[in-house]
């Protein structure tokens, strides 16, 4: 109940999740105060506020029960199979067009490991929220996780063939500044993803003027596939795209340095094996899509035009 409450900031929250009253979760809490002889909450009538005691009590506690967990698995190790509840975030555009589709297949294999979900494009702490692992794209360096680099992160320039027959083709990366862009803002910093040209063979950041922003990946696609307007994304937002036709790729890949899609979990002395299974079964559907560690599908295509 304590974890609980701290995870949601009030009783009534926490009750919810637990299935009793906010009552119960009051009087729970009022109960390990006395028994420690400390405070662990500040409580007004707006919001709980948790105590340095209170934090001190947290951070031992969530210890505890991952050492608990670390046991358990060990002991459900035994028979060799994979089993319990597997917590799983993923970023929202990468989660839903690639770990979605594989669920049903995930599911099949491992029928006794109930997975849970969470979606977010946002940094979080995955050893406070209680994640099992996450997938993260972009740059990832976080000394507490171990990472396992699914694939690099290739970033393409596109615009749909409708849009090219409009206003013409693009030539080189000196067109583009004068093309109408669909561009990425990024909702925890409020930033625009910038804009990768190659230059000589370098990577330089490109600010164009006219452009339509959004903050989800999928509806970038959207309009872009709409005849709206170039973008640039990582290379998992354009797949279907491309294999579509309804998608151009109009240069080569740029990869930037320490960019890719990785999978992550808490450093632990016992792989809990949920976690071992989930990770091999993704590493193995992505390579059948031509993605691994050191490649990825991009790197061979066709393009309407080479570097400048």
């Amino acid at each position: 109940m304590f974890i609980t409450v701290c995870e949601k900031g009030s009783f009534a929250a926490a009750a919810a999740v637990l299935g009793t009253d906010a009552s119960t979760v009051s009087k729970a809490i009022s109960r390990l105060e006395k028994q420690l002889a400390y405070t662990l909450f500040y409580r007004s009538t707006r919001k709980l506020t948790i105590t340095d005691a209170g934090q001190e009590y947290l951070e031992t506690v969530r210890a505890l029960l991952l050492d608990l967990d670390e046991c358990e698995q060990r002991l459900q190790s035994g028979n060799d199979s994979a089993t319990g509840v597997l917590k799983v975030n993923l970023p929202v555009s990468y989660g839903r067009l690639y770990i979605v589709p594989l669920l049903s297949k995930f599911v099949e294999q491992f029928p006794n490991i109930s997975l849970q979900l969470s979606f977010s494009d946002e940094y979080i702490d995955i050893i406070e929220r209680g994640i099992d692992l996450s997938i993260r794209t972009g740059t990832v360096s976080d000394s507490r996780m171990v990472l396992h680099k699914l694939s690099p992160m290739d970033f393409l320039t596109c615009a749909s063939k409708s849009y090219l027959e409009e206003y013409g083709p693009i030539e080189s990366y000196k067109d583009i500044v004068n093309h109408r862009w669909i561009r990425f803002r990024f909702k925890q910093t409020g930033k625009l993803m910038p804009i990768l040209v190659g230059v000589d063979k370098t990577v330089e950041m490109l600010d164009p003027n006219g452009y339509i922003v959004v903050d989800d990946g999928q509806v970038l696609v959207d309009i872009c596939r709409s005849g709206v307007g170039v973008m640039q994304g990582p290379h998992f937002l354009f797949k279907d795209g491309l294999a579509s036709g309804d998608l151009v790729s109009l240069f080569p890949p740029i990869e930037p340095e320490g960019y890719g899609v990785y999978l992550l979990y808490p450093k632990r002395d016992f792989l809990p094996r949920k976690v071992a299974v989930f990770t091999e079964f993704l590493k193995t559907e992505l390579e059948k899509m031509g993605e691994g560690a050191n490649y990825c599908w991009s790197s061979e295509m066709a393009y309407l035009n080479e570097w400048e």
